[in-house]
């Protein structure tokens, strides 16, 4: 569901940036407050997760299409709404910034309906409804599901209303509304059966993470080392060969921009905000598509997708992406830990 900069006004793109910007310093402050040395590597290492598990696009049946994890709801389950939202933030940067997935004029609009909804209106409003102070497996199968499938769907209203309101790309509303739901809601639920499975586990090894998420205060006791690794370990394996088995199939957004327009990517302005932005991007994004940068000649000349992708480039992208937004995260939490620390907050 990463939107391209071709769908984007500059007018809705800013205003997006400002709700995320007001949004990040809001989870900032809610952080600082209840911030312990488990939460910082848990949120590095589950950026890194979701990170590579969006590289995994599973397919559609019966569709054309194909969707990958969002992530989102896994990260407010487990570490709380302000820094779930922080850490899918983060993913989605590291993602526009160095491998050109998702415009950086629309990089606002992706981190609200992807981080914003399931962060702050599915979870607490569904999954923490559902399953309550005593989780069980039943609950949490439930409460998964019901809370993704609404992420997403308030995701891709998302989408379809903020290009609506650009202007920029010819999308007929209900059009591409009565196409981006459906897709979205098959997408939402094998997004919500992968979240209770991870859910599930982390529940069964740790379960007094499920508990400590929303506040997070100190797990006396506890040794979360190797989940902190075993999460680590997916992600370079995921990002590294896994990424290789991803569908080929254009995602549930690409799908949907096709039925309309009949071409899967919308060209965007090359003057103006547009412009400006493309250039930086593709000045920044050394991995773009996930892959080695090539000649326009080369692209051209390409052979048609085999399955599996076996690809040096893609491997590199998934492991580096993986670390580079543990790092990023990383830091970040560490940067909040130290501004709450004693003397400080």
């Amino acid at each position: 569901m990463h939107m391209a900069d071709a769908l984007m006004s500059p007018a809705v793109g800013g205003t997006m940036w400002a709700a995320t910007a007001g949004l990040t310093a809001y989870s900032a402050k809610k952080l600082r407050k209840d911030l312990d040395e488990h939460k910082v590597p848990l949120m590095g290492v589950l950026g890194a997760f979701i990170f590579a598990a969006q590289m995994i696009n599973f397919t559609i049946p019966a569709t054309g299409s194909s969707g990958h994890l969002a992530g989102g709801m896994i990260l407010a389950i487990l570490l709380g709404p302000s820094a779930a939202f922080i850490t899918m933030a983060s993913v989605l940067t590291i993602q526009a910034l160095f491998f050109a997935d998702g415009g950086l004029l629309a990089l606002g609009c992706n981190i609200i309906n992807m981080g914003f909804f399931p962060c702050f209106i599915a979870y607490p409003l569904v999954y923490q409804k559902i399953v309550g102070a005593r989780p069980t497996r039943g609950r949490i199968l439930l409460g998964a599901l019901a809370a993704s499938i609404l992420a997403l769907q308030l995701g891709a209203l998302g989408v379809v209303l903020e290009t609506f309101f650009s202007g920029v790309a010819a999308l007929p509303f209900a059009t591409f509304l009565l196409l981006m739901l459906p897709i979205h809601l098959a997408i939402g639920i094998v997004e919500g059966l992968v979240t209770a499975a991870v859910v599930s586990f982390v529940w069964q090894a740790h379960p007094e993470i499920l508990a400590l998420a929303p506040a997070a205060p100190a797990a006396r006791g506890h040794s979360h080392k190797p989940l902190w690794l075993g999460l680590a370990l997916f992600a370079v394996v995921t990002g590294g060969i896994l990424s290789w088995f991803a569908s080929s199939h254009p995602d549930g957004l690409e799908w949907s921009v096709k039925g309309v327009t009949g071409q899967e990517e919308l060209a965007a302005p090359r003057e103006g905000v547009h412009g400006a932005l493309a250039r930086i991007q593709d000045k920044l994004s050394f991995l773009p598509d996930y892959d080695f940068k090539k000649p326009a000649a080369e692209k051209q000349a390409e052979k048609p997708e085999s399955w599996p992708e076996i690809s040096t480039g893609k491997s590199l992208a998934g492991i580096l992406g993986a670390a580079l937004t543990l790092l990023l995260t990383g830091v970040i939490g560490l940067g909040l830990r130290r501004y709450c620390s004693p003397g400080k907050g």
